[in-house]
């Protein structure tokens, strides 16, 4: 079957040629022609870029700066900061003006050279200030400028414990003279300044009393006074008016008592009620008068033991002839003398006074006899002890019960009034209950209102460590973005303007640009309607009674043309 088609192309007449204009070649060229707007633009564009890679530069480039002092006064502030002028160092001042920042790789440095030179000087001075004596000082401005040294140094010394934050040392020292009979003894008082929740212990302050009396002549320990900055007393009064207070020690041993009692109360219901669920607190009440008694009895020596003989003395004496009479003339001294007695016990012996003598004999008689006996004595000496208790109360408060149903609830149940007898027993045997004492233990159930405690996390553009980050990145980010800014607006633009088109591409068109005249082809001829129905036909009828034929056919040309 043999179809012939026949494509007649649509020939058109080429398009006249346009003139084309020579492109400028060279970058400079390009650059010359562009307009004058677009010049400007990109001269801005190129400074500005510039200045901020300067300034990003600079900015990477600055120091860091550190602490060099803190909290100094004005005055040595001043003085530091002149010396740091002079070495033509920069500075910088913290907010609020409490510190001096200098470069970090500078600090110690600096301060090695400002130590040097005797810089901070600090609020307090010593005996530095010998050092500046002026020739023709008089004894009183030298007595008082080592005064004045003495009591710098003390200050120091006591400001470099670690509860102080500032002291102050006043000294009297009165002026001795040989001539006095009775010399004043020097004084001394201190004033602490401590830190916010530091206090200082009965051997701190022992040690500051030692240290001020130790440094000056003849100063007693007594004769040192300390007050902290409220203005109370830490010492002691040398006049014992503060013997009815109680001292540091006191206070501490009765709130080790306390502490006691309070922590054997919670080991004990701790594993009954568990944790969290019981609160205890003990008051003691203790004694610390001291009192002390003597006491002395005596018991003669009586029944049935032998009296004890403490002294006997006998004296006899005779006498040849008359006696003499003696004494004073009168009825007294012819009276006969009476009879002796035993001091204590026993019967009085009849002695022979020599008047008794009878007239005409030859002489007389005289014998004396003393016998001291011992005397029972008792003395008694009571002292009694100090730090007693003498009363104790304990107030114990315990959660209601948890329990949880099957469905999983969880309802609180108070406990009932047998267990809190029992609890109540436990505890008056923890703490020693004493009815006689007059002690008192109060056991209580209460439910416990538990709170939700909000953690207030600050959000993180409100953490101060976020807003400093972003405050040292801020002035780079931002010139960053400017210097992106005139790139791709600015200079990008100019750029894109300068740099030559690309050549154009051959396109295929069915348009020849030539001047030949293509030869006209001759017209086809006219096909016959019904020859072209015949073969139709005959073909239809030969695929159906071959189609096998048909196949073949169609494939060899499905063949030829995959091979051409």
């Amino acid at each position: 079957m043999d179809n012939a088609v026949a494509l007649q192309p649509n020939l058109t007449p080429a398009a006249p040629a346009v003139p084309t204009v020579d492109a400028p070649t060279g970058f400079g060229a390009r650059v010359a022609a562009l307009p004058a707007k677009s010049k400007i633009g990109a001269g801005i564009g190129i400074a500005a870029l510039l200045a901020i890679i300067v300034a990003l530069s600079l900015w990477s480039s600055r120091p860091d700066y550190k602490v060099l002092y803190a909290n100094l006064s004005d005055k040595d502030g001043g003085a530091i900061i002149a010396q740091l002028s002079q070495m033509n160092v920069p500075y910088q001042h913290a907010e609020g003006g409490g510190a001096i920042l200098v470069p970090g790789d500078k600090v110690h440095d600096l301060r090695l050279k400002l130590a040097s030179q005797g810089l901070p000087k600090g609020s307090t001075v010593g005996f530095e200030l010998m050092d500046n004596a002026k020739f023709g000082i008089t004894q009183f401005q030298e007595r008082l400028t080592f005064q004045r040294g003495l009591e710098g140094e003390l200050t120091r010394s006591i400001g470099a414990m670690s509860a102080v934050q500032s002291a102050r040392v006043h000294l009297a020292l009165p002026n001795q003279n040989g001539f006095f009979r009775e010399q004043q003894k020097p004084s001394a008082s201190v004033l602490l300044s401590l830190y916010p929740g530091r206090t200082l212990d009965r051997a701190q302050l022992a040690g500051i009393v030692h240290l001020v009396s130790s440094s000056v002549p003849e100063l007693a320990p007594k004769a040192v006074s300390v007050i902290d900055q409220n203005g109370t007393l830490l010492t002691e009064n040398p006049d014992g008016s503060s013997a009815n207070s109680l001292d540091a020690k006191q206070l501490q041993y009765v709130n080790q008592i306390e502490s006691s009692y309070t922590r054997r109360i919670m080991d004990l219901l701790e594993p009954v009620v568990g944790r969290d669920n019981l609160r205890a607190q003990v008051t003691a009440e203790i004694d610390f008068s001291q009192s002390e008694s003597t006491s002395e009895q005596f018991r003669p020596n009586q029944g049935n033991e032998p009296a004890a003989v403490r002294s006997q003395q006998t004296s006899e004496s005779t006498q040849p002839g008359a006696p003499v009479p003696t004494g004073v003339p009168g009825a007294a001294t012819n009276q006969p003398p009476v009879p002796a007695t035993a001091p204590i016990n026993g019967t009085a012996q009849q002695l022979q006074a020599a008047g008794n003598v009878a007239p005409g004999s030859n002489g007389g008689a005289k014998r004396d006899a003393i016998t001291n006996y011992e005397v029972d004595k008792t003395v008694r000496v009571t002292r009694n002890a100090t730090g007693s208790i003498k009363r104790i109360n304990a107030a114990v408060v315990i959660n209601h019960r948890s329990s949880t149903n099957a469905n999983g609830k969880t309802t609180t149940v108070p406990l009932s009034e047998e267990e809190l007898q029992k609890l109540t027993t436990l505890v008056q045997e923890t703490v020693g209950y004493s009815a006689e004492r007059g002690d008192s233990v109060k056991v209580v159930n209460a439910p416990f209102q538990t709170e939700k405690v909000d953690t207030n996390e600050l959000p993180l553009w409100k953490d101060p460590q976020t807003l400093e980050l972003l405050r040292g990145a801020a002035v780079p980010a931002a010139l960053t973005l400017l210097a992106l800014i005139i790139v791709f607006g600015v200079i990008r633009p100019a750029l894109k303007a300068a740099t030559p088109p690309e050549p154009a591409r051959p396109a295929l068109d069915a348009v020849v640009a030539d001047t030949e005249v293509l030869p006209a082809l001759e017209a086809a001829p006219a096909l016959n309607a019904p020859l072209a129905s015949e073969r139709l036909d005959s073909a239809r009828q030969l695929a159906r009674d071959n189609p096998a034929a048909v196949a073949n056919i169609v494939r060899n040309w499905v063949s030829k043309e995959t091979a051409s």
